[in-house]
Formats: C-alpha cells, structure tokens, sequence
C-alpha cells in the first residue's frame, strides 16, 4: 500500500500534464501512486496518460462514471485509491520536489487529519509568481475558510483517506467552490487541518480555466454559508468583505465590461471597511485597481491585471 495517492483530474490538459507528471516524478518522496481520471477531454488528454502509465507502474488511468471535477475526486477517492493519504493535484499545477517529504512528516502527528502549504500563482514562469499566498498562524476554522481561504486549491491539500471518507465527499452538483463547501464541513466536522509556512505547489493561472468565472464561486460560496451555519460557524461582516475583495481581484484578471470589479469593491468595503483594508496593501491595490480599471484601454488593462 503506497503511503499516498495523488488523484489528478484531467480534461484537455494535453499542453500541460507533462510538466505535472514531471514535478511528480521529481519527488523526493518515492511511495506515491497517481491517479489520472480523464473527465471528457477532447485533445490528446487520454493518449498522454496511457503513455504515461506504461511507462511508470506508479500511474494509474481511471474512468469517473460521470463528467465534473467533483465527480473525478469522489471517485478516484473512495473507489480506487490505495494510499493512507490522499493528495489532489490539477493537471496544470506543479509540486516542490520536497513537497510530499514535508507533508509526510507533517502527518507524523496521528491527530492531524489534512496538511496544506503556501501556493506560488504563476502564469507561465512558476519561478515568477505573480503572488503568494500565506497559511492561517493556528488550525485551519471555519472563519478562516469563508474569509480568503487560505487552502485555495485543492493541489494544495492531502488528507487522510479514512477522514475523506468521513466527509462523504464534493458534492457533486456544485459547478465550482465545491472544493469551499467540503473544507468547511471537514473543519466543522472537527479535523485538524494544519498549514506549512513553504511554498510548496506552484498554480497556474488563466483566465479562461476552470476557476475564472464569477457568478458559480458565488453559488458555492452560498453551498458553503449553509455548511457552515449547520456546523456553528457563521461568518460576521468582515469575511464577507475579504470574500468580496477576493472577488473583485478575480473580475480584473477576467477584465470584465461595466465596472464588476468596482462594483464588487465598493460592496466589500461597504460591508467592512476594516475586513475589506485588514491586509491594508491588498485592500489599496484591489480599491486603486477597481477605481481606476473601467478608465484604462482593454489592452492596458489586460497587461496590469492578468
């Protein structure tokens, strides 16, 4: 039984797999097995990862019963895989070569349910990342979640197959923030969830990928509010102004028409101004960026906010 199982969905990744596969199989950490679930693709997805696992035993192709993100984890999760822990990985995302090695001594501590790092955003240099992201001081909450969550991909994540299958799962009827509405019921559940202060995963962004729109991380975000209210946790005016500010970032990288991201700040300061301005930098650049963004030319705006 391998120590993890890394569960990789995969549509249309033909252009980007490789270089995942890659980090993989950089590991420092050698007892992992992967497994690659093709949901729908169309290009080369399907051939890559036959060839893939003929030439490594340590991969794994599998078919999810249904099309969907949440419904590939489910399955590859509680039906296929083998490992103690389960790690998530998309297949456009890179891994630190210490990454598993640091994660497994984490989960030395039997009371630890899921482990997560810091995550370096990267467009096509993931020596270049465009931001970073930090880790909560104390056990991951609830709070913590439906502020900015600080997960914020499940590449991020591993977690004890036995407390996955606590959770039951995604919900597979979420489009996105699936991954939002089942942290919240694994922390509210009482699993410790623990950060470790290393950038270890490398995302990739783009504004045409699964996570750009605006209008499905609101509805999961609504899935999440009623989790949380079921578990205790309710949020105050503060997490909904960082959850507006979150928001407002994305809709300048997707360089919307009609002012979204100015409308979306002006509704997070409203709500809080002291939420909205807690990390006082990012507070002034998402306002100064929103304020000024429906006055600048498309290109020049494309330029400042991808």
């Amino acid at each position: 039984m391998p120590r993890f199982s890394i569960i990789i969905p995969c549509h249309n990744a033909a252009a980007t797999l490789p270089a995942t596969l890659a980090s993989l199989a950089a590991q420092s950490l050698t007892d992992w097995e992967a497994l690659l679930v093709d949901d729908a693709s169309t290009d080369a997805t399907a051939a890559l990862i036959a060839e893939a696992a003929a030439a490594d035993p340590r991969l794994r192709a599998v078919s999810a019963p249904r099309p969907g993100l949440p419904a590939a984890y489910n399955h590859a999760a509680l039906a296929e895989a083998r490992g103690e822990i389960l790690a998530f990985c998309d297949a456009d995302d890179l891994w630190a070569p210490e990454k598993l090695a640091r994660f497994d001594v984490a989960f030395a501590d039997p009371a630890v349910s899921a482990v997560y790092a810091r995550v370096a955003f990267f467009h096509s240099d993931p020596d270049r990342p465009s931001t970073i992201s930090a880790v909560a001081e104390v056990p991951l909450t609830i709070l913590d979640l439906l502020g900015e969550n600080p997960v914020c991909t499940m590449s991020n994540l591993a977690i004890r197959r036995t407390a996955f299958k606590a959770t039951r799962g995604f919900d597979e009827d979420l489009a996105r923030n699936e991954d939002l509405e089942w942290l919240v019921r694994l922390v509210g559940g009482g699993a410790l969830v623990i950060g470790i202060d290393a950038v270890l995963t490398f995302y990739r962004t783009s504004p045409g990928g699964l996570s750009a729109g605006l209008t499905a991380p609101k509805a999961g975000r609504a899935a999440a509010l009623e989790s949380a209210a079921r578990c205790g946790g309710t949020p105050d005016p503060r997490h909904a102004a960082v959850f507006l500010r979150y928001l407002s970032r994305r809709a300048l990288r997707l360089d919307p028409r009609g002012g979204v991201a100015l409308r979306l700040a002006l509704a997070g300061i409203a709500a809080s101004p002291g939420g909205f301005f807690a990390n006082p930098r990012r507070g002034a650049l998402t306002a100064g960026g929103a304020l000024f963004a429906p006055l600048l030319p498309g290109a020049l705006r494309r330029i400042l906010f991808a």
